[in-house]
Order: structure tokens, then sequence, then C-alpha cells
């Protein structure tokens, strides 16, 4: 799993993260002036992003130690 997460899902986040942050700033849409605004590639790009948090989230839930009472 940590090659997925490191090669894969870290990076799709940060992307994801930066654009994020350049829309709040800035109003400035990354992916939207890389692939186009509202086209299939951009919807792929952000699909990508969503799909890649989630199975990040699900990674981190599965992979945390457990507490001993």
């Amino acid at each position: 799993m940590r090659g997925l997460t490191h090669y894969i899902l870290v990076p799709l986040m940060f992307i994801g993260a930066l654009n994020w942050g350049l829309i709040g700033i800035f109003g400035f849409d990354l992916v939207a002036f890389l692939f186009g605004p509202a086209t299939l590639l951009s919807n792929i790009v952000y699909s990508l992003i969503g799909i890649a948090a989630v199975a990040w989230l699900i990674i981190i839930w599965i992979d945390r130690p457990t507490e001993r009472r």
C-alpha cells in the first residue's frame, strides 16, 4: 500500500489541494485552465482527485493503530 499511497494518491491530492488553494486565494482554477472548463478531461481529473482522497482516507482508517485499554 505504501507505493500506491506515495506515488499515486499523495500527488493527486496535492494537485487537488493546490487547485483549491488557487481557487480560494486567486479565483483561478488550474485544472480548468489546463484542460478546459467543464470538459470530459477536466471531469476525469476532478474525479481521479476525489477518488484518490477517498482511497487515502480508507487506507488511513484501515492502517490506524488500535487503542488498547
